[in-house]
């Protein structure tokens, strides 16, 4: 059952703080929330407030969200290493970083997420996958679904049907873990397969894994259906009411703040400035009088942006002088396409010799583009 989530149950849940002895008899035990925004950033901020906000002793809440095309990565990984950005600014697939560490996922509406918050002290991922393959057994007894030691869900013992990543902090914690019930492999494939060679990087690595939907083992299941599943069995294991609050990330009357939270995390600043420091080294071939000629580059990214830049070009296609200049226009620049046209356009408004060297610049500047 869905009801809408009372504007005054969040601010007595958040603030109301009594004696355990008598917690039963003032307010409930725990929440079941579902967001009805399919927007990846909206989402991530109701896991910040929650946790930043949200006293859970003794009041834990399961928060089911679904996304629109996405790609999440972890904390400390690195979106150059971890997926295909060429690729998904062509579909318009969105990037996000998430607070929790582990590793990329990628989001559609074929996948459920689940959050599960309780205290530091009360946080056991183990139990939450093992509360999920319950449920998954009360609709489909014949689905052969496990845990494993590093907290996925396995289907059949080797195809992934769900991944886990979670935060704690100094009172609280929550574990969020994905349910993949419907969606297309081959996109999912290759979003999430990076075109980047030659980067060199201690940033978080994923660990690739076969993956398939719920659905393909048992066309009847739903969304819906492993919801209610997974709903009446956290229920039935915290003693609370069987049905889910459905809430509105956008709402600042029920949640304060989190627009300006929401608004953090899909800046540039945060999805790639957080991105561990890495370099890349790699090459390219550019044809000159019927033959190729090798340019080398390595570049050292902090923060997002290039810290260091080395192009390296024969002399007598490109000047040494041209190439040191090259060298440092790129400095202190964003490592994005964006930025790269806003240099190469730069160029045209300098002294350059000549249309031929002004080509030779937008070349360059072009095949880097190509690694960004």
């Amino acid at each position: 059952m869905l009801i809408p989530f009372s504007k005054n149950c969040l601010k007595s849940f958040c603030n109301f703080k009594v004696p355990a002895t008598g917690f039963k008899n003032t307010i409930k035990r725990g929440l079941i929330l579902q967001s009805v925004s399919n927007d990846i950033y909206q989402n991530l901020a109701v896991e910040d407030w929650i946790h930043d906000h949200v006293n859970l002793e003794s009041k834990p809440i399961l928060f089911f969200w679904r996304n629109s095309p996405s790609v999440v990565i972890g904390r400390h990984q690195n979106p150059w290493q971890e997926c295909n950005l060429t690729l998904m600014r062509e579909k318009g697939v969105k990037l996000a970083r998430r607070k929790s560490g582990g590793g990329t996922v990628y989001h559609d509406l074929g996948n459920i997420n689940l959050t599960f918050f309780t205290t530091r002290k009360m946080y056991n991922r183990m139990e939450n996958l093992k509360l999920v393959v319950r449920a998954l057994n009360a609709v489909q007894p014949q689905l052969d679904v496990q845990p494993t030691k590093r907290f996925d869900l396995l289907l059949d013992g080797q195809f992934k049907i769900s991944g886990t990543a979670s935060k704690i902090g100094r009172t609280t914690a929550y574990h969020h873990c994905t349910l993949l019930y419907r969606t297309d492999a081959t996109l999912l494939s290759s979003l999430l397969k990076t075109p980047y060679q030659g980067i060199r990087s201690h940033a978080t690595a994923s660990i690739p894994a076969l993956v398939k939907g719920l659905v393909e083992k048992d066309p009847t299941l739903t969304c819906e259906i492993l919801t209610d599943a997974i709903v009446a069995e956290y229920a039935a294991c915290h003693h609370i009411e069987n049905h889910i609050n459905l809430i509105n990330p956008t709402d600042e009357t029920q949640f304060p703040g989190i627009n300006s939270k929401a608004q953090e995390l899909q800046t540039w600043e945060w999805i790639y400035g957080k991105t561990p420091k890495f370099s890349i080294q790699t090459s390219f071939n550019v044809l000159h009088e019927q033959s190729l000629l090798e340019i080398k580059v390595l570049i050292d990214v902090k923060n997002g942006r290039i810290e260091t830049c080395h192009i390296e070009a024969p002399d007598h296609w490109l000047p040494r002088e041209i190439c040191d200049k090259l060298n440092s226009t790129f400095i202190g620049s964003k490592f994005c396409p964006i930025e790269t046209t806003m240099l190469t356009n730069m160029s045209h408004g300098t002294s350059l010799e000549d249309d031929e060297v002004h080509s030779k610049w937008n070349i360059v500047c072009e095949k880097i583009k190509g690694i960004m």
